[in-house]
């Protein structure tokens, strides 16, 4: 009986995304891989401060858990006036 390797892809045991996004969200690029939220969610905000004007996304799958178009709207982050 062959051995065979059941390695698990890049993807699978680093399930948290940080991308920049370019113009009209066509092009995307990964700044990083995480394997913990926690961890995503600071590498998330140290991408943000270095590039506020950015459109940066934190996903975990197709699914989004942070986007950075989103806090610039939120009522938190407003001038008050």
């Amino acid at each position: 009986m062959p051995k065979t390797s059941a390695r698990p892809r890049p993807q699978e045991t680093l399930p948290y995304r940080i991308e920049l996004c370019g113009d009209a969200d066509t092009r995307r690029r990964i700044l990083a891989r995480a394997v913990s939220l926690q961890l995503a969610r600071a590498i998330f905000a140290s991408a943000l401060a270095e590039n506020p004007q950015g459109h940066i996304t934190l996903r975990h799958g197709n699914r989004v858990i942070a986007d950075s178009r989103d806090l610039a709207t939120a009522p938190a982050n407003r001038a008050s006036g």
